[in-house]
């Protein structure tokens, strides 16, 4: 599983990747996880609002931070 923040590297963007890793963790889910700060790059996913969450390159989640126990739906 690929799991991606999307978001330029602000506080908000580095809780939602703290929450996402919580909730593969708890999951007992192996997943790779990648930053992507590039604005060309988040905007060719459609996003117009930061952090977003991605997984196997599908946006689940843009423009908030969901917590563990909603990310955990996600995965």
């Amino acid at each position: 599983m690929i799991i991606k923040i999307l978001g330029p590297g602000c506080s908000k963007c580095k809780k939602l990747e703290i929450n996402a890793k919580e909730a593969a963790k708890e999951l007992g889910i192996e997943a790779s996880f990648e930053k992507v700060e590039n604005i060309q790059e988040i905007m060719a996913y459609g996003v117009m609002s930061t952090p977003a969450l991605v997984v196997d390159e599908e946006v689940k989640v843009m423009g908030k931070i969901p917590s563990v126990k909603d990310i955990k739906k996600y995965l």
